[in-house]
């Protein structure tokens, strides 16, 4: 392996890549290239590793040159260049007040179509305007340790890839194969079509259906459970798709954050 390249100064033009916003890593188009096109960024020794084990081919690596941590062997075995800088090297160009010990940039992976995702999964999460990164993050998290195997999210819902996502779900948006689509009502109205699918809208609605009343699914029949974004809701178009299904709540309190509506919603539909 190529021993680190240190490196003393923050403005060194060959760490300009890691001061990328989202934008400069991935633009609009390449985020909705199915084939893999753009970088994205992963922070820590946990999501690195994740990325390294999924096969996500490494473009460059930062890690901490006063206690270089074993991640950096991986990363250089691969040739992609990895620099090493103390504290405030990593703190300046990372723009955290806590500098990770390691911080890579990946060349994005290719992703299955969303027709060929949602034909695929038995347990798919179906994600609408929520653009939210961090909630993105937790969604993923959610649905990779409580077992379903798919997300499906529409063009205007935050990247699972992005910084602040990966952060959030540690790294298991690489545990999870996901789809990004401009065509969401039409891939529903083909899953609603097939009599072996469940489709399950979580909403407010007091005209849904209690969560703990529904019935478990039968055996070979496949479920999706499609959310929206907090403001908004669900679209009429995908509430029409689906059977409303609601988390009962006490008080005043109309729904939960998104994130955690997931989570009970993944445990109680699995």
């Amino acid at each position: 392996m190529t021993e680190p390249i240190i490196v003393d100064d923050a403005g060194d033009p060959r760490l300009a890549e890691f001061r990328l916003n989202e934008r400069g890593l991935a633009s609009r188009a390449e985020k909705r290239d199915d084939s893999g096109a753009g970088l994205f960024l992963a922070e820590g020794d946990l999501v690195v590793e994740r990325a390294l084990d999924a096969g996500c081919v490494p473009h460059a690596a930062l890690v901490d040159a006063d206690a270089i941590p074993d991640v950096a062997h991986r990363l250089g075995a691969t040739g992609a260049p990895v620099f090493a800088g103390g504290d405030g090297v990593r703190r300046m160009v990372s723009q955290l007040g806590m500098p990770q010990p390691v911080i890579a940039l990946f060349r994005r992976p290719a992703r299955p179509m969303a027709e060929q995702l949602a034909a695929d999964t038995r347990r798919l999460v179906v994600v609408e305007g929520v653009d939210n990164p961090a909630n993105v993050g937790a969604i993923v998290r959610n649905a990779s340790g409580l077992g379903w195997d798919g997300l499906l999210l529409d063009h205007t819902s935050a990247d699972p890839l992005a910084r602040r996502s990966l952060r959030v779900a540690m790294g298991t948006a690489f545990q999870l194969p996901h789809a990004r689509t401009q065509r969401l009502t039409s891939v529903l109205t083909t899953m609603s079509a097939d009599p072996d699918v469940d489709l399950l809208a979580l909403t407010p609605s007091a005209r849904a259906t209690p969560i703990d009343a529904v019935e478990p699914a039968g055996e070979g029949r496949r479920r999706a459970i499609v959310l929206g974004s907090e403001r908004d809701g669900l679209s009429d178009d995908l509430l029409g798709l689906a059977t409303p299904v609601r988390i009962p709540m006490s008080g005043d309190v109309d729904s939960l954050n998104v994130a955690a509506a997931t989570a009970i919603a993944c445990w109680a539909l699995r």
